[in-house]
């Protein structure tokens, strides 16, 4: 049996009476039974609430967590019920069209059962457009590392640290002031083993900041 293959859908309405109606309903039926019959496994559907087929994608919230998760998950294909839910206005519609090849997204109607992506990079002038807009988005990447990379390097300037999961002493002051309470040698008796710390903090119902049980090598480390 040939292995699905993952696919997420994607669905707009421009008013929020579709929103209410059976505008979704009727977009998600077709997708899936597409999905069905062509061998696709939609994994997720993003649906773009009251928002014109005029908006571009700047201005398009759903599609824009569509591509992060795209970009992140390995998913590379969109199944649309046909153009017209991606976009009513041609110019916007080969806009987002080209953003999405100069991804390597592959965007499908499921009306029609044409790849579209196919048929833009078919057409030469359109698919020098979609060079030019890979170019650009590679720039964009860059352009955006190095801000971030900045940001950083002024931040563990000023404070010594930046990236990495936070330390026990920033997120839980109070739990090192605990441990090292039941670690203090009572008058008379012998000092808790870091054993015996772990156990007590995990009778309490206390975890680690990775959501794990204590244990006595975790509080010799934490009170390094």
């Amino acid at each position: 049996m040939r292995e699905r293959i993952r696919a997420f859908g994607y669905e707009r309405v421009s008013g929020r009476s579709q929103v209410e109606g059976y505008g979704f309903d009727r977009q998600e039926e077709t997708i899936l039974n597409y999905a069905k019959k062509a061998g696709y496994e939609i994994v997720h559907i993003f649906r773009e609430e009251a928002i014109s087929g005029t908006k571009d994608q700047e201005d398009r919230p759903a599609f824009q967590d569509m591509v992060a998760e795209i970009l992140k998950d390995g998913v590379r294909t969109i199944i649309i019920e046909g153009l017209d839910r991606l976009a009513r206005e041609y110019r916007i519609q080969e806009t987002l069209l080209i953003y999405l090849a100069s991804k390597n997204i592959t965007l499908i109607s499921a009306r029609t059962g044409e790849n579209v992506t196919d048929e833009v990079q078919a057409d030469p002038m359109k698919k020098a457009l979609i060079q030019i807009q890979g170019i650009f988005s590679e720039l964009e990447k860059s352009l955006l590392v190095k801000k971030l990379r900045n940001a950083r390097d002024r931040v563990r300037a000023e404070k010594g640290k930046c990236e990495g999961r936070k330390s026990y002493a920033e997120r839980s002051p109070g739990l090192i002031e605990e441990i090292k309470a039941l670690r203090r040698k009572p008058k008379g008796k012998d000092r808790m083993t870091y054993i015996q710390v772990a156990e007590e903090l995990n009778r309490r119902g206390l975890h680690t900041i990775g959501r794990k049980p204590f244990t006595g090598q975790a509080i010799q480390n934490i009170l390094r």
